[in-house]
């Protein structure tokens, strides 16, 4: 009973300070025009949390772990965004490809001579390498407080379902009121269609996420997961698409498709975590 209270005041601290943190972050966005300061909103409250509740850093999962599954959680979102995309080509959903996306890379890379097919094969390494080193630190920032803290700490009471699901649902909830305000998603379908789309595929990649920290005792496959999820998504498969009148239903992090192809994969962690994973409840 005791540790069970300790985890629930532990859990509490954490998200009171990721309220506080949350306030200052989002006064920063307007100050710096980046979201930067609102991801590393949430590792600073989780080390003021370990300081205040005497939680050693090392138990936010610092090693780095086999590299099979940094590969995998490299390549994962990278294979759920293609099956998603060919799906909403495949539909009319989208169209592939936007030659005024590659011709606008020509000129910001300074490679107006080369063809379409270069130019994005080019981008494609590009975001795959250099953009996805640069994201990392803004992402680490939030996932040392989302996987490195709050899913092993919600594992010393829940069931690897609990865990994933209110994990991944935290990490949503935290974008809603930049969604609300406008700052996030799109103008064109209704708000409660994106917080909906948006908060089942968040959830969905956060269940996937919870099961790489707690197999692998690590956050760094979790960090991986979701810088390669961001770049793969926001600078290649979404601007390489033509949208027309529907595609903001079917696209992107607020569409449906993306949102139903992660869930699937997610209920497929779902059942190997609650067989691999028996936490024993205090």
């Amino acid at each position: 009973m005791k540790n069970s209270k300790d985890t629930t005041l532990t859990l509490a601290t954490f998200l009171l300070l990721v309220v506080a943190f949350y306030i200052l972050g989002y006064w920063l966005i307007y100050r710096m025009g980046q979201a930067t300061p609102l991801m590393l909103s949430v590792g600073a409250a989780t080390l003021v949390t370990c300081l205040l509740r005497k939680r050693n850093l090392s138990s936010l999962g610092w090693q780095w772990g086999k590299w099979k599954h940094q590969g995998i959680s490299y390549l994962l979102p990278l294979i759920i965004a293609l099956i998603s995309y060919v799906i909403i080509w495949a539909c009319g959903f989208g169209e592939f490809y936007n030659v005024d996306f590659l011709s606008n890379k020509k000129e910001s890379y300074n490679l107006g001579h080369w063809n379409d097919l270069a130019i994005f094969l080019f981008h494609c390494g590009m975001i795959a390498t250099i953009s996805f080193i640069v994201s990392l630190p803004s992402i680490l920032g939030e996932e040392i407080g989302w996987r490195g803290f709050l899913v092993p700490e919600l594992a010393k009471t829940m069931s690897f379902t609990g865990v994933g699901v209110v994990s991944g649902f935290t990490w949503a909830f935290f974008h809603w009121p930049l969604i609300i305000l406008g700052l996030y998603g799109n103008d064109v379908t209704p708000l409660f269609y994106q917080l909906f789309v948006f908060s089942v595929f968040i959830t969905a990649s956060g269940i996937i996420m919870a099961y790489f920290r707690l197999k692998t005792n690590s956050l760094w496959p979790a960090v991986i997961y979701h810088a390669s999820s961001n770049i793969f998504i926001q600078k290649l498969f979404t601007p390489i698409t033509i949208t027309n009148a529907n595609s903001a239903w079917y696209i992107d992090e607020f569409g449906a498709v993306i949102a139903t192809v992660a869930t699937c994969v997610a209920f497929y962690f779902l059942r190997k975590g609650n067989a691999e994973f028996k936490f024993v409840k205090t």
